[in-house]
């Protein structure tokens, strides 16, 4: 069973990922996990702490002589502004800290401050904001950096695009994956859109919610190629693949809805216009698609198309310009805290994405192929390949 888990604040000494379940004998690229990391930090439209941070993985356990070896793997990122919060966020408790330090009693609409400190009983969103932040997907995106090297070991890719920002969206629909995966080799992340006139407008509406101190939202897309017919399973709620990957993408900070394929846009479609016809390719002795309007996924099931996922992101609920409030203390009105915000973040939740799709594929595949071992488990997994070849 493959597990991962996170810990650390958003301004404290460190985030980690935990990550359980992946076999022993899987080769890592430490230079790919730092890429991933950057790709997390990148994008128009990000704020100051992205000149602070560097961020980079370092391996504490679970890896050997570069390769996995079957036990948890630790992953540390330090955070480099933590020096700047040392007194602010102290474990320890400190007379002086609390002499100097300032409790936020303003709590931001949109965000977790008011819902966390009533959940907790704390009277200051400090201990809730620091680990609701999405800076908490820097852990999420080293996870699932090493579980897009166990699939890619498999020959399953997994890439994300940006498809709107604000009212500015894509008008093409179905986008090529070698498209998708050419963004990697940009020497500019901006705003990851596949075409180079609409990512020019985004970058206009960015700049306009800039100087009206405003934060913009947004839509990515991440379509994940060469995951086998038969993951996940139809025979409980739970098991649902559909289900599960969409609850993964949904639990990323500031996502809000999720669509699976064109399932939005289907809904007001007659069926005869949504579902996908089946063909069988002879030469690759393989059922096919006409289309991909369930976006890889039927019955709870991938059924051996791309797998297709979209997040839809709310704006950022920290605003320059801050909405209405009311203080913890005093129950007056006040504008909300400011905290140093960004203004857009589609390109870098669309990496999110990528990780949290990674983990939870990486999680199916080895529900049903197993194994403890790298060899193992590809074994199990190119005998369930020529069984469906044969099918």
């Amino acid at each position: 069973m493959l597990r991962f888990y996170t810990a650390g604040e958003s301004h404290g000494q460190a985030l980690v990922a935990i990550l359980m379940g992946l076999p022993a004998g899987l080769a890592i690229d430490f230079e790919y996990v730092d890429r991933e990391l950057k790709r997390r930090m990148g994008g128009y439209g990000r704020g100051g702490r992205m000149k602070i941070e560097s961020d980079s993985a370092q391996f504490l356990s679970g890896v050997r002589h570069g390769a996995t070896v079957g036990s948890p793997i630790t992953v540390l990122i330090e955070n480099h502004d933590w020096k700047n919060w040392s007194l602010a966020m102290a474990v320890e408790a400190s007379p002086e800290a609390h002499a100097r330090y300032r409790p936020v009693s303003q709590p931001r609409p949109g965000h977790a401050d008011l819902a966390g400190c009533l959940k907790y009983n704390l009277p200051d969103a400090r201990y809730v904001l620091e680990r609701a932040s999405a800076r908490e997907t820097a852990a999420r995106v080293a996870a699932g950096a090493l579980a897009k090297l166990f699939l890619r070991a498999l020959g399953i890719e997994i890439a994300s695009h940006v498809i709107r920002v604000g009212h500015v969206g894509l008008a093409a629909r179905d986008v090529a994956f070698e498209e998708i995966l050419a963004l990697r080799d940009r020497a500019e992340i901006a705003l990851s859109c596949v075409d180079p006139e609409t990512e020019a407008l985004m970058k206009l509406e960015v700049d306009r919610a800039t100087e009206d101190r405003n934060t913009l939202g947004g839509v990515f897309e991440v379509v994940a190629r060469g995951v086998p017919a038969g993951l996940g399973s139809n025979a409980q709620w739970d098991e649902r693949l559909d289900g599960r990957l969409a609850q993964a993408v949904a639990s990323i900070q500031a996502v809000k809805a999720v669509d699976l394929g064109d399932g939005v846009e289907s809904s007001g479609r007659f069926g005869s216009e949504v579902h996908d016809e089946i063909g069988y390719d002879r030469e690759q002795a393989r059922f096919t698609r006409r289309s991909n309007r369930a976006g890889g996924l039927e019955g709870g099931i991938s059924n051996g198309e791309e797998i297709v996922v979209r997040g839809y992101l709310k704006p950022i609920s920290t605003l320059r310009r801050p909405l209405e409030s009311v203080d913890f203390e005093s129950r007056e009105p006040v504008k909300a805290a400011y905290e140093r915000s960004d203004i857009c973040v589609v390109p870098a939740a669309g990496v999110a994405g990528e990780a949290m799709v990674a983990l939870i594929l990486a999680q199916a595949l080895l529900e049903k192929f197993g194994g403890d071992s790298m060899g193992e488990t590809r074994r199990n997994f190119e005998a369930y390949q020529e069984q469906l070849r044969r099918f």
